[in-house]
């Protein structure tokens, strides 16, 4: 325990102090104040405040020291309590200082291995160790020297960023010994000023994992924890999005465009109503919210046809003067016994800016529950990447689920992040353990922050569309929020011919990784367009529901060579057109006064609103087949009520992300709107995803806007 002024004064008062005579008094007086000179002049030098400490203890040495005027110690006496009391002061203002400096620098600081027998290897036995020119070692493995060779060959699609003095790669492990990188879980962070209930508050934002405590301006420090993790704020990308218009039906009678089976947006939307916000306007992609539940359409019969078009027009919930035309697909679900050998290769974000409960953590139980899922036959190998890219698992047997739960759970963050190279050494992997007969995917997790490597977002996308061509597809996971890049996933997905999740919690992992794992990994159709030709003598204007990033030419639609969305197995998708009837009273675009009508086209039969057409390569194929279906007046349901409960479900999301995109085509239409619409169409709901949109929409009511 250590001595307060208070034992010092006791001490004294139990002491039998001899009468001291005057040339002792003296003598000690003087060399007592040469002694606290020296001192004060080596101190002041390093720390005034602490300089200012020592002159309250002298001051207080001298008065519990003297009687009278006269010193009561003898010259030994005083010294002794004079250097304990320094030490006391020194253990006091500057001990805690440093014992949280040494535990903070010891948690921050990478592991360092000196001896040979804790380097982690490869599973070839050998650790991949990079160069200063990022040439690989002889030590490295066979992938590493591939996928390096590879970056030579693409150096023209390569930006590198200048490597440091020296770094190492052990498996999962990143070792550098340079200044660490901005948002490094090591990377030292200023106090920050910030309010809390009106008072100002000096807040630790280093990312330390020691609990943090925030000290109020001018009073003790009270205990309040500082997640010791990596936290950015303002960072979140997302493309953005011009809602379609409405078009003329005689001006522009065909509307043609990809599919699209990403979810990422409703998580990420989920995310945000659940910390008390509003979603940017822009992470709002109204087909993916949609697209986010399952709907029991119509599936074909075998599997020589991959799905069979499900069509219906029920009057607006938000409009009483338009229309939805309403199209849905099902892929056919392939049962277990013909499912394809899956070979995998995660490659997975280690790098700083994954230091948080919500990135690192939350990916490692996600690909947890993937293996556990997974076939004995199947492989998965384990690419990272943090500064530089490494193997962490080469190709291995889920036979062996403890050798790859192994390998994830020694996972670490720390460092840049060197996507570029990352890709490169994952499609390497694939090719290297590559089966005609298996499905053949890189799968990419990640909060999106590439900063070294490709940076350039074209070159990247041109990289995987390349690889695309040899067979091997990549799929998106996104994590975290702060910095999460929506707008790069999504579009290395559409080129990688996968598909985009996020992932906000574990039950968002199991819905993607386990009980959509068929739609997730396995491709029965490719290269999905859709097209609409509209009849003008039913129908006035028009509008798609979403898809704005998704939108083709005319022209694109029976060209077999521009690149469209895929379907996977068991997988629904649905597009939405607001339409108005020729017959409608109350029309958003005029009829011009000058322009001569158009000669009326015979239509056969004369019900048809529109005739749709649809286009697919299969999985193996590179040329298109062709699905047709005219749209007629037997398909229009005359009141909402009849209309089928998944449709009825489909139209209230719809309404819900237009509302949250504060769109300009649903009028009064409001939260509680949707809600009365959406509650009683809920139908047979197993996991509760239906319910738990109707909370979101409750939510949303009362959310602060961003």
């Amino acid at each position: 325990m250590k001595p307060s002024d208070n034992d010092i004064k006791k001490a004294f008062e139990q002491m039998d102090i001899p009468e001291p005579s005057g040339s002792a008094k003296d003598k000690a007086v003087q060399e007592a104040l040469q002694e606290f000179a020296k001192k004060n002049a080596r101190i002041e030098k390093k720390s005034q405040g602490f300089l200012a400490f020592i002159r309250r203890m002298g001051t207080t040495l001298q008065k519990i020291t003297t009687v009278k005027g006269e010193p009561i110690m003898t010259q030994r006496q005083f010294a002794t309590v004079g250097i304990l009391v320094i030490a006391v002061g020194l253990v006091v203002s500057i001990g805690p200082q440093v014992l949280h400096q040494s535990q903070t620098t010891k948690d921050l600081q990478p592991p360092i291995t000196t001896d040979s027998s804790e380097i982690e290897e490869t599973a070839q036995g050998k650790p991949a160790i990079l160069t200063q020119n990022n040439e690989t070692a002889e030590s490295a493995s066979p992938v590493e020297q591939r996928a390096r060779q590879n970056e030579k060959d693409n150096v023209g699609h390569v930006t590198k960023a200048p490597e440091p003095q020296s770094r190492e790669i052990t498996g999962a492990r990143v070792r550098k010994e340079e200044k660490p990188a901005v948002g490094s879980p090591s990377a030292a962070a200023p106090m920050a000023k910030k309010k809390i209930g009106g008072k100002a508050m000096m807040m630790d934002m280093s990312t330390s994992s020691i609990p943090g405590r925030l000290a109020i301006e001018g009073e003790s420090s009270i205990d309040a924890p500082v997640p010791g993790y990596y936290k950015d704020e303002g960072r979140d990308k997302f493309t953005e999005i011009k809602i379609n218009p409405i078009k003329l039906v005689k001006d522009e009678p065909v509307s043609t465009f990809s599919i699209d089976v990403d979810t990422a947006s409703y998580a990420f939307v989920r995310r945000q109503l659940n910390n008390g916000v509003l979603p940017q306007k822009d992470a709002v992609r109204v087909e993916e919210l949609i697209n986010y539940f399952n709907y029991d359409y119509q599936m074909p019969e075998d599997r020589s046809k991959p799905f069979k078009p499900t069509v219906a027009l029920y009057p607006s919930p938000w409009n009483n003067n338009t229309k939805l035309l309403h199209i849905g697909i099902k892929g056919y679900d392939k049962v277990a016994s013909v499912k394809p050998r899956a070979n995998l290769v995660f490659l997975l974000d280690v790098s700083g800016s994954m230091n948080s409960p919500d990135k690192l953590p939350l990916l490692k139980n996600s690909f947890s529950m993937l293996v556990d899922s997974m076939d004995p036959e199947d492989t998965v190998a384990i690419a990272v990447y943090a500064g530089a890219a490494g193997t962490v698992l080469e190709p291995t047997n889920v036979k062996e689920k403890g050798k790859i739960l192994a390998a994830l759970n020694k996972l670490q963050a720390g460092g840049s992040t060197a996507g570029g190279q990352g890709i490169h050494l994952a499609y390497t992997l694939a090719e290297m353990n590559f089966d005609k007969d298996a499905v053949n995917r890189v799968i990419l997790a990640t909060d999106g922050d590439f900063n070294v490597g490709i940076a350039n977002q074209n070159e990247l996308q041109s990289f995987i569309e390349r690889k695309r061509k040899t067979g091997i597809f990549l799929s998106v996971l996104g994590f975290g929020q702060g910095n999460y890049n929506d707008a790069l996933m999504q579009a290395l997905a559409q080129n990688g011919n996968g598909n985009a999740a996020y992932i906000d919690n574990l039950n968002e992992a199991r819905k993607v990784l386990v009980d959509e794992a068929g739609s997730t990994l396995f491709t029965i159709a490719k290269d999905v367009k859709i097209q609409i030709e509209f009849n003008p003598d039913k129908i006035h204007d028009y509008r798609l529901i979403g898809y704005e990033t998704r939108m083709l030419k005319q022209e694109d639609f029976n060209n077999d060579r521009v690149d469209a969305g895929d379907v996977g197995s068991g997988h629904s998708v649905t597009a939405i057109y607001e339409i108005t009837p020729l017959e409608s009273k109350e029309k958003l675009i005029d009829d011009l006064r000058y322009q001569k009508a158009a000669p009326k086209q015979k239509v056969t039969p004369s019900n048809e609103y529109a005739f749709l057409k649809i286009r697919y390569k299969l999985p193996k194929e590179d040329t298109s087949n062709l699905l047709t279906m005219p749209i007629t007046q037997e398909q229009d349901f005359a009141s909402i009520e009849k209309t089928p409960l998944d449709m009825r479900f489909a139209a209230s999301v719809a309404a819900f992300g237009q509302v949250l995109r504060n769109g300009p085509y649903t009028g009064e239409f409001g939260y509680d709107d949707i809600i009365r619409l959406a509650e009683p169409a809920r139908g047979r709901d197993r996991f509760g995803y239906r319910s738990e949109f109707v909370n979101l929409v409750r939510l949303a009511k009362t959310a602060r806007g961003m």
